[in-house]
């Protein structure tokens, strides 16, 4: 079992930009491949982005394409994303999750532990 732990949600304008990080401990994020994911009210949890345990391969809901990224430094423990162009409809909870099995899954049931979220929220 690994930690997460979120931060850098916030109020920002649309057309702003944020950054995520997830700090892990309990375990090396190496170990894991690591994915985003968010929940706005009335919503289910909704995939955003997902990357390998090198940070080789990545990929992205379609609705974030072009202006999130996400990263990780597996030497500080940290996976990041980098949100730009935000629009008002990004407005929800953030979470991070590490899946401990090699295949890349983009569902949350597929994934074993889960930071407790950050708030985002895009002011039009």
């Amino acid at each position: 079992q690994v930690q997460l732990v979120e931060s850098g949600g916030g109020l920002v304008q649309a057309g702003g930009s944020l950054r995520l990080s997830c700090a892990a401990s309990g375990r090396t994020v190496s170990s894991y491949n690591m994915g985003w994911f968010r929940q706005a009210p009335g919503r289910e949890r909704e995939f955003i982005a997902v990357i390998s345990r090198n940070g080789g391969y990545a990929n992205y809901a379609e609705s974030v394409k072009g202006r999130f990224t996400i990263s990780r430094d597996n030497a500080k423990n940290t996976v990041y994303l980098q949100m730009n162009s935000l629009k008002p409809e990004d407005t929800a909870v953030y979470y991070c999750a590490a899946d401990r099995w090699p295949q890349i899954h983009t569902t949350p049931g597929s994934f074993d532990d889960w930071g407790q979220g950050t708030q985002v929220t895009v002011s039009s």
